[in-house]
């Protein structure tokens, strides 16, 4: 079945907009405007510029950004649609800002919300609202003018309370805890950066608890308080090493140099140098580079082809003109080959249109669940479920860390992946959902996203095979790790959260007890909640273990899965 040429734009806009590299955002965006262009589809031109204008500043090309940006301007205003005029403003301040100049950001910032302001109709307009007033008060912050930092940052946190946009509060909290510590009040600092903390903890979102710690390094240091310095900067890479965090690990480092050295202390800032040296040529940032390299290499085959294509033609044509007098006979045959040939390439162009949304597709489907992507393609946003039976599993490797210090970088991802693998097929063998992966921890979940009976069990099955899988032989290469599980069972609330890079994943209570009993379990056991033990007596043998405390949740009695009950019997 061929895409019609009507869906060929909206196709193109998601897959552009889902994107990640850059190489392939410019490609998708170049075929939509070319597309677009044709039929003056205003709308999918401004998306078309505003993409390609984020992909040159992700890879840091902001002149060729400014001028993307500025020819989605023109196009929001040939539609008079002010509020995509402040979209493309907020990008352009934005792109101003990562370039220092910061007098042309802070303008269009201004010009951006004052837009905003005057055309506020729904949740999304105060939002967009909020979030504009948020950059401007944290570009403020960056360059040192505190109260109006303070000032703007505390209205974008009133429209956030109101529009009920919780996921915002750990930023302004931390924005908070780094105004704060400028006044040298470090005691109030303290409090808002561990609540700011405390929140990115249950997301799970380490990379930002280090962002704010070297924060907080920059305002000590720049208050030449060394020693308040130094704790916090070692506190940052001490979280970059637990999780690794590549680049929170170099900039930590540099960090530590620094301090040593305006400390007088040569060979510490010597040895952190060193290290942030190592670290900055890291595998990950090769990796990260061969992947790019691969997307670049992939792009340009795709234009030569093109380009070999147009030679073609060029050459039948002068073939033609050359031949043409001679050949007058066979010009209605020649006719027909050309409207063939053009039959064939808006065949083969659908084609490969089609077999891009059929990638786009697949892309979905493997990062979310059947029933969430196709409600998001036919919605283009997913309702947040509340699910009052859903059994969480997480996993971790004991040691992971001590051990990853003194194994190669090339074994230690191969063996991670050999493990992790296995952990999918079993997850999709039982009818569970995997959440995520974070480091060297797996996190999987039965009941999820369609309710099911009985997924405390599947789970149980799960959680056993993987414990059998982590003790058998492993190929040489393959590290040889001894891992501890956690199960609870209780209500969540799930859904897909961002614009971009898409999640699905799982929140609540019933989350974070899951990981305690995970971080109270031991090596080669798997540790379950009451609730969880209750649902599987009947069917496991189950070992209590007693009351033990748990960090911030007091008292939790445990119990250590064992085997089935029918196979003990026989």
């Amino acid at each position: 079945m061929e895409l019609p040429e009507s869906e060929q734009p909206d196709v193109l806009s998601l897959i552009s907009g889902m994107e990640e590299a850059p190489d392939s955002i410019l490609k998708y965006s170049q075929l939509l405007l070319e597309i677009a262009a044709k039929d003056s589809l205003h709308p999918f031109l401004y998306d078309g510029y505003l993409q390609r204008g984020n992909a040159y500043y992700y890879i840091g090309d902001y002149s060729k950004a400014l001028e993307m940006y500025l020819v989605s301007v023109k196009m929001a205003e040939r539609m008079n649609s002010d509020m995509l005029v402040g979209n493309s403003f907020i990008a352009i301040a934005g792109n101003f800002a990562d370039s220092k100049n910061e007098e042309s950001a802070i303008s269009y910032y201004k010009r951006g919300i004052e837009i905003f302001e005057n055309n506020l109709y729904s949740r999304d307009d105060s939002t967009r609202y909020a979030t504009g007033i948020y950059n401007l008060g944290d570009l403020y912050l960056k360059m040192g003018k505190v109260d109006s930092a303070e000032f703007l940052i505390k209205k974008a946190k009133g429209i956030f309370e109101v529009t009920g946009l919780e996921g915002y509060k750990p930023y302004w909290l931390g924005s908070f805890g780094i105004i704060e510590a400028n006044r040298g009040n470090d005691e109030l600092a303290e409090e808002y950066l561990d609540e700011s903390i405390e929140i990115f903890e249950d997301y799970y979102d380490y990379s930002n608890i280090s962002e704010i710690l070297r924060s907080i390094v920059l305002v000590y240091l720049d208050q030449n308080e060394l020693e308040k310095s130094l704790a916090y900067a070692k506190k940052s890479l001490e979280l970059a090493r637990e999780y690794d965090l590549p680049k929170a690990k170099e900039e930590s480092n540099l960090l530590l140099s620094n301090i040593y050295e305006r400390l007088g202390s040569s060979k510490e800032a010597f040895d952190y140098f060193r290290t942030y040296i190592a670290y900055r040529d890291s595998l990950n940032n090769l990796e990260t580079i061969r992947d790019m390299a691969d997307q670049r290499t992939e792009f340009e085959v795709a234009q030569k082809q093109a380009e070999l294509a147009i030679v073609e033609i060029r050459s039948k044509r002068q073939q033609l003109l050359l031949y043409g007098a001679i050949l007058l006979l066979l010009l209605a045959g020649l006719l027909v080959w050309v409207i063939f040939r053009r039959f064939k390439f808006e065949k083969e162009t659908k084609e490969i249109i089609q077999k891009e949304k059929k990638r786009s597709d697949d892309l979905l489907l493997n990062i979310l669940p059947v029933e969430i992507a196709d409600e998001l393609m036919a919605e283009g946003k997913v309702k947040a479920q509340k699910i009052d039976d859903v059994t969480v599993l997480f996993s971790d490797f004991a040691f992971f860390t001590s051990m990853a210090e003194s194994i190669p970088p090339e074994q230690l991802v191969q063996s991670i992946d050999f493990y992790f693998k296995e952990f999918d097929r079993i997850s999709e063998k039982y009818g569970l959902e995997k959440i995520k992966t974070i480091g060297d921890s797996y996190m999987t979940a039965g009941g999820i996203p369609d309710r099911k009976e009985g997924n405390a069990l599947d789970v149980a099955k799960a959680a056993l095979e993987m414990m059998d899988f982590i003790k058998r032989d492993k190929p040489d290469g393959i590290v040889d790790f001894e891992m501890r599980i956690g199960i609870h069972t209780g209500p969540v609330v799930a859904g897909i959260v961002g614009l971009k890079k898409w999640q699905y994943d799982i929140w609540g209570d019933t989350v974070n007890v899951a990981s305690r009993m995970e971080t109270n379990s031991e090596n080669g056991k798997i540790n379950i909640s009451e609730t969880t033990y209750e649902i599987l007596k009947d069917h496991y043998s189950c070992e209590f273990r007693g009351v033990v405390e748990v960090k911030n949740r007091g008292v939790w009695k445990m119990y250590f899965l064992n085997n089935p009950i029918d196979s003990q019997q026989s």
